[in-house]
């Protein structure tokens, strides 16, 4: 991959047309909100724009998502938004794991598997790179694209408490915050709004808590029998991945998540002297240091005793 410049990026973006812009599978909101809002972005400089993504989008973000519907066109130049590799791609995204032209990114585990790249790895959120894009590209951001944007930020930071948080990062959400973007409707609906679907599936999940490594690492599971009990959404999976590392004393949260095909998809949070994409690394995984994910395709528990045993060597090596 050559890595461009912010400037080269727009450049890029303004001189061709025809966009197909991919999104990882399980789609956060900073995948989404990144993915729309530069569709919204393209369409209003009079560009084809439509977004992809191999898992359905949660409705949760509808009120950006619904204002965007596909045109349905071939695409000439294939985008990725938050797309740390090509193999999070699924379903129809997938086949284009091999000719994506332009990746735009905040992953450090970043892959290389683009033609072009622009990724800034010390950036809290794809959607503030998004925002900085649409800046040096001089596009009016509208309400709408604002609140995409806001989305994206104040999901993947954490409603901004992570470290990953800067000053700019603030300036960044003032700014959206004076194009219109709705902070009190958009916190509440990422953070505070809750189906009774989800408390019922949080219940489940606290009680599979585990300790380990002298309380160091705390572990829930998320089986499709949960699922379907609580009736809950993949959507309701949002926040769950927080709750282990919420357990004071805790440096390693694991949530590990069953999904179709015997795969185990893993969820790692850690304390700032622990390095989480590390231990994603370790099965193909990456993220940041704070928050990484991975997949192991093995019986449920020869993936967990994978799982525990390269974070009880994280922590021998830290202690």
């Amino acid at each position: 991959m050559k890595n461009i410049t912010l400037e080269q990026a727009a450049e890029f973006l303004w001189e061709h047309d025809r966009y197909l812009i991919l999104m990882h599978k399980s789609p956060d909101g900073d995948a989404v909100g990144s993915g729309y809002a530069l569709c919204m972005a393209l369409r209003s400089i009079g560009k084809k724009a439509d977004t992809l993504c191999g898992d359905p989008i949660p409705g949760i973000y509808g009120y950006f998502t619904e204002l965007v519907p596909n045109e349905g066109f071939e695409p000439e130049f294939i985008i990725s938004v938050d797309l740390a590799s090509s193999s999070l791609l699924s379903g129809k995204a997938s086949e284009y794991r091999d000719s994506v032209d332009l990746c735009i990114d905040h992953h450090c585990s970043n892959t290389g598997y683009a033609k072009y790249g622009y990724v800034d790895g010390k950036v809290s959120s794809c959607a503030e790179i998004i925002k900085y894009l649409l800046d040096e590209m001089k596009i009016e951001i509208n309400k709408d694209i604002a609140n995409a944007v806001f989305t994206g930020i104040c999901t993947d930071t954490g409603c901004f408490k992570y470290s990953s948080v800067s000053p700019d990062t603030h300036r960044t959400a003032a700014d959206l915050l004076e194009k219109g973007a709705d902070s009190g409707y958009i916190c509440y609906m990422m953070f505070d709004n809750k189906s009774k679907s989800k408390i019922s599936l949080e219940k489940m999940v606290l009680d599979t808590l585990e300790f380990y490594c002298e309380d160091r690492i705390a572990f829930v599971a998320v089986t499709a029998e949960m699922l379907q009990k609580s009736g809950a959404q993949e959507c309701d999976l949002d926040g769950i991945p927080s709750i282990p590392r919420q357990i004071e004393g805790v440096k390693i949260g694991i949530t590990m998540k069953e999904k179709p095909g015997g795969e185990y998809r893993f969820s790692v949070r850690a304390s700032e002297d622990v390095d989480a994409s590390e231990i994603c690394g370790h099965f193909g995984g990456g993220g940041h240091r704070a928050a990484a994910g991975c997949s192991i395709h093995k019986p449920m528990e020869a993936a967990k005793s994978e799982m525990l045993a390269v974070c009880r060597k994280i922590l021998g090596d830290n202690v």
